[in-house]
């Protein structure tokens, strides 16, 4: 295996057969020693977050599947902690689409004049350019497409598939009790057939789900959600 890229919280490994292996590791995003989804640093390390989250990934992207949500996904290997992806590029040098359904983290910093902690939102959806050092600003559709990283019909592929994926997860976790405050997603262009497809991860290192008022960590939502 050659090892391609290090991430925040995996590794990427390109392998021999065309496809890629991700390394799931126990450093999770946030600040001063706190977990934060919508953080752009690594914020703290949590044992056994990696397995955690690469178990609820293949939990999601398994189904996703059945549903023929367009992703990278093939396999888990839990394990060596990996899972094996189908090769994808990023628009630009990468793009984070998160979808909101309660003004918490980063939104209510920005907006926090005109809303109410907690307030609902309608599923809205934001773009953010993956750029540690300006803090992973903010994109709209226009600049997206001016930029070239983007076209406007590509873009409403991307806001269509956001939510339909945010809500399929919020659906499930509503299956535990759980309400889906928000969720960080990235996408791609499938590298053989240029179609956009969902990649990275999906797990409680990507989002913020509570029980009644009280926030759910990543490695209590894992073992809620897979709890037989």
């Amino acid at each position: 295996m050659e090892l391609i890229y290090t991430g925040k919280t995996k590794d990427v490994f390109k392998l021999e057969n065309e496809l890629y292996l991700l390394k799931f590791k126990d450093d999770v995003t946030g600040e001063n020693g706190v977990f934060d989804p919508g953080a752009n640093t690594v914020g703290l390390t949590i044992d056994g977050a990696g397995l955690a989250g690469l178990k609820l990934t293949s939990f999601f992207y398994s189904k996703l599947n059945e549903l023929e949500v367009p992703t990278h996904y093939v396999d888990a290997n839990f394990e060596e902690q990996t899972m094996t992806v189908k090769p994808a590029t990023v628009f630009g040098k990468g793009l984070e689409v998160i979808c909101r359904f309660k003004a918490v983290g980063s939104f209510l910093r920005r907006y926090g004049a005109y809303v109410q902690e907690g307030q609902d939102l309608d599923a809205f959806v934001e773009v953010t350019i993956k750029d540690d050092d300006r803090l992973d600003p903010p994109i709209s559709e226009d600049a997206l497409a001016m930029l070239n990283l983007l076209t406007h019909e590509e873009y409403a592929i991307l806001k269509e598939r956001t939510i339909e994926i945010a809500k399929f997860v919020g659906a499930e976790l509503a299956k535990k009790d759980l309400t889906l405050y928000d969720i960080k997603l990235e996408f791609g262009r499938d590298a053989k057939t240029n179609e956009i497809i969902l990649i990275d991860e999906i797990s409680g290192g990507n989002m913020r789900a509570y029980k009644g008022a009280t926030y759910i960590e990543p490695l209590e939502l894992e073992q809620i959600m897979l709890a037989k």
